[in-house]
């Protein structure tokens, strides 16, 4: 029995949000991992990448096939078109969380600044928040949230901002210089995952609307 085009949508956005709390677990775990800089826990997110790595293939070889089959036009064509590119951009957050539990581990036994670590602890909260609410517009189909996804990263670009400047004040303390310089690459890990949730919503303004505008260019 053949399955309809939108049973076969129904199923790709399915297995995105799928992916999505795949990548919430992700995060979550290598934030962990940083705070309690846990370098086993580290090793268990960056060995979790698999299982991103096998639904977002599962995803492209769904949309591979749909396109072969059916013919979908208009606002399905969008869709598909939407589940393609919010696919990429959740493995490139999958990817990112792999670097910060890599950095964790190089710097397991390096006693941190606490105030730079709460500091990312923040920061890691908002990607958090900002790609849950990047899933819940798409689902919803819902613009007006999805553009406040521009806010949310203004709050993540500030407090990059705070922390490169803190971690510039660290670098004339020999026992944490090399911290503070993988610290500086955690942030921009985290900026970028606030980047890529901004760039999942303008997915859901396309959808809606059948026009593709960039909300800022603060993402690129």
């Amino acid at each position: 029995m053949r399955i309809s085009l939108q049973e076969e949508l129904d199923q790709l956005e399915s297995a995105l949000q799928e992916e999505g709390g795949l990548v919430l677990r992700a995060l979550r775990g290598c934030l962990t991992a940083l705070e309690r800089q846990d370098a086993e826990l580290a090793d268990e997110v960056i060995a979790f990448d698999d299982e991103v790595d096998e639904t977002y293939v599962a995803i492209e070889e769904g949309i591979q096939s749909l396109l072969a089959r059916q013919t979908p036009v208009a606002i399905d064509l969008r869709n598909v078109l939407a589940v393609l590119h919010i696919n990429l951009h959740l493995e490139r957050m999958a990817d990112y969380c792999v670097t910060v539990a890599k950095l964790t581990k190089l710097v397991h036994d390096t006693p941190p600044d606490e105030t730079l670590a709460e500091a990312l602890e923040d920061m890691g909260a908002r990607a958090e928040e900002m790609i849950q609410a990047a899933l819940d517009s798409f689902a919803n189909r819902d613009v007006e949230s999805a553009e406040s996804l521009v806010e949310m990263d203004e709050l993540i670009d500030a407090a990059n901002r705070r922390v490169v400047h803190q971690i510039l004040s660290l670098t004339a303390d020999p026992d944490l210089r090399e911290w503070g310089l993988r610290m500086l690459l955690v942030s921009r890990c985290l900026e970028r995952i606030g980047d890529h949730a901004v760039d999942i919503g303008e997915q859901t303004a396309f959808l809606v609307s059948g026009q593709f505008r960039e909300f800022t260019d603060a993402s690129h």
